[in-house]
């Protein structure tokens, strides 16, 4: 496999998680010296509770000692998305068109790296927004993080 580690723990969950009927929104991957620390944020048709984080922890777990892809020792944590939830594919996008969103872009543009405003439409290449009254049209390429904001 190649790539972060983070794309091949992603590409390795994300598999597991859906055949259990839950979605991974996103993961962290925070590596110490000598621990490291795996987050996994998951949800479901009807949201997610203790019980579905619990089942994931399982499932999750058993792949990661069967695939041994974290060369040190870690610690998986699994919860809800939250309401700040992450933005990370089109289809999270796609799903929340109409909400308030916040982005950050990878490099700033125009001298402006951070946008909150309502999410218009999603295309293939990027997204719209209205911010301040003004439509701004961002591409998939320039977005380093977006998430949920509140209203």
């Amino acid at each position: 496999m190649t790539g972060t580690l983070r794309e091949r723990l992603i590409a390795l969950i994300e598999p597991v998680l859906e055949g259990l009927g839950y979605e991974l929104v996103d993961l962290e991957f925070a590596a110490g010296r000598s621990h490291a620390v795996v987050r996994l944020f998951i949800d479901g048709p009807a949201g997610v509770g203790l019980e579905d984080c619990a089942a994931a922890s399982r499932a999750v777990s058993s792949m990661l000692d069967a695939e041994d892809p974290i060369p040190n020792a870690y610690t998986l944590e699994v919860s809800s998305p939250g309401f700040d939830r992450v933005l990370r594919t089109h289809a999270h996008f796609g799903r929340f068109v109409g909400s308030r969103v916040h982005v950050e872009l990878k490099e700033a543009r125009a001298g402006r790296r951070r946008y909150t405003g309502t999410l218009l439409m999603v295309d293939d290449d990027g997204i719209a927004l209205e911010v301040d009254q003004e439509h701004v049209a961002l591409t998939f390429k320039e977005i380093g993080k977006a998430r949920l904001a509140p209203n």
